[in-house]
C-alpha cells in the first residue's frame, strides 16, 4: 500500500491493538465478523468504491456502514470498521485488503492469548512445506472446479485435531477464499503477520542436515544482531543444498550452501 492507504492501515492496526488488549473482547468473534465483511467487500465492487470515495463525507460512509451491519456484528467491530471507512484510501481494493489483514491479526490474538502463537507459526510453515512436496495435495486445494466447501472439508480432514484451531481456520480461509493469492503467498503473508505480532522477523533456514540446538541458538543470535530485532527461525532440511546453509529473510537471501557455490562456479566456467 502507498500514501493514504498506508497511513489508514497503520491507524486501523492501532485501533485493533487497543481493542484486543482488552481481554474481555472476543477476538475470535471480531476476526470472524471482519472476515465476513471482507468477503462482502470483495463481492460488492460498488460498495467498496463508495466506502473509499474521497468525495464522499466520512460520516455518510460510516452511517451507511451502520445501516448495513447494525445487528449483524458486535459494536466494537462496527466501531473499528467505522474508523476505517472514515479514513482515506488510495485505492478501493486497499480497504478490502486491510480488513482481511485485521481479521487474520485478530485470529492470531486468539492464539497469543492461549500462549500458542509459536505453534501457529510453526504449523503454517510446516503446511507450506507439505504443499511444496505434494503436487497432488496442491492440485486438490487449488482446483477451482471443486466447491470451496469441499476444499475446506479437505483441510478439516487433514488438520482437524492435529493443528491449533487458529491454524486450521486460517488455512481453510485461504483455500476457500484465496482473494487472488496463491497458497504459497497466502501462507507467507500469514506467517509474516504472526511474526509481526511478536515483533519478530521470520527467517527460512535451509540446511542439508538438521541443526543442533546450539547451532540454532547461535544462528538466531547472529541474525538478531544483523537485523536489530529477534528473528524466528523456520527450519527446513533439504539434502540438495549439499552442505552449508541458506537463509531467507523476506526478499533477502543469505546463501552459503555448497550447491550455490557449485552453481556459481559452473556459471563462471560456462561464461
Amino acid at each position: 500500500m502507498n500514501g493514504a492507504s498506508r497511513e489508514a492501515l497503520a491507524a486501523a492496526r492501532e485501533r485493533l491493538d487497543a481493542l484486543t488488549d482488552n481481554t474481555s473482547v472476543d477476538a475470535g468473534a471480531v476476526a470472524s465478523e471482519l472476515a465476513s465483511f471482507g468477503r462482502l467487500l470483495d463481492r460488492e465492487v460498488a460498495l467498496r468504491r463508495f466506502l473509499t470515495d474521497p468525495a464522499q463525507d466520512g460520516q455518510a460512509k460510516a452511517d451507511l456502514l451502520g445501516r448495513l451491519l447494525t445487528g449483524q456484528v458486535r459494536g466494537e467491530t462496527l466501531d473499528l470498521l467505522g474508523g476505517m471507512v472514515r479514513s482515506r484510501w488510495s485505492r478501493p481494493r486497499d480497504l478490502a485488503d486491510a480488513v482481511e489483514e485485521l481479521s487474520v491479526t485478530a485470529e492470531l490474538v486468539v492464539a497469543e492469548r492461549e500462549g500458542r502463537l509459536d505453534d501457529v507459526e510453526d504449523e503454517l510453515f510446516r503446511f507450506s512445506r507439505i504443499l511444496q512436496s505434494s503436487t497432488e495435495l496442491r492440485q486438490a486445494l487449488t482446483d477451482r472446479s471443486a466447491p470451496g466447501t469441499a476444499r475446506g472439508d479437505l483441510i478439516g480432514s487433514l488438520l482437524g485435531g492435529k493443528a491449533h484451531a487458529v491454524t486450521e481456520r486460517l488455512i481453510t480461509r485461504l483455500v476457500t477464499h484465496p482473494r487472488g493469492l496463491s497458497l504459497d503467498v497466502g501462507l507467507e503473508n500469514y506467517s509474516r503477520l504472526a511474526a509481526a505480532r511478536r515483533g519478530r522477523m521470520v527467517a527460512v533456514v535451509t540446511t542439508a542436515v538438521p541443526l543442533s540446538s546450539g547451532q540454532k541458538d547461535r544462528l538466531g543470535s547472529v541474525l538478531a544482531r544483523l537485523y536489530g530485532r529477534d528473528v524466528h527461525l523456520n527450519l527446513d532440511v533439504d539434502p540438495e543444498v549439499r552442505g552449508g546453509i541458506s537463509v531467507r529473510v523476506g526478499d533477502e537471501v543469505i546463501d552459503g550452501s555448497i550447491s550455490s557455490r557449485l552453481d556459481e562456479a559452473a556459471r563462471r566456467l560456462a561464461g
